[in-house]
């Protein structure tokens, strides 16, 4: 079984966080701004449907 060292655990996290790519700033924006434009029109899309879909049930069934 492999000898727990915190110091040489705490040295290998280091050597890891230093070969991560970092994503510049314009790179966050942009990825932020389209994750929240996708999340919109998924809203929007749903919404759409939701309405189809309750005025097909309000016809078949007359509820509402």
């Amino acid at each position: 079984m492999a000898k727990l060292d915190p110091a040489q655990f705490i040295r290998e996290v280091r050597q890891e966080v230093n070969r991560v790519t970092w994503p510049t700033r314009k790179e966050t924006l942009v990825t932020t701004g389209l994750v929240l434009a996708m999340s919109a029109l998924a809203a929007v899309f749903f919404l759409l449907v939701d309405l189809a879909i309750s005025q097909i049930m309000r016809g078949v069934f007359g509820l509402g």
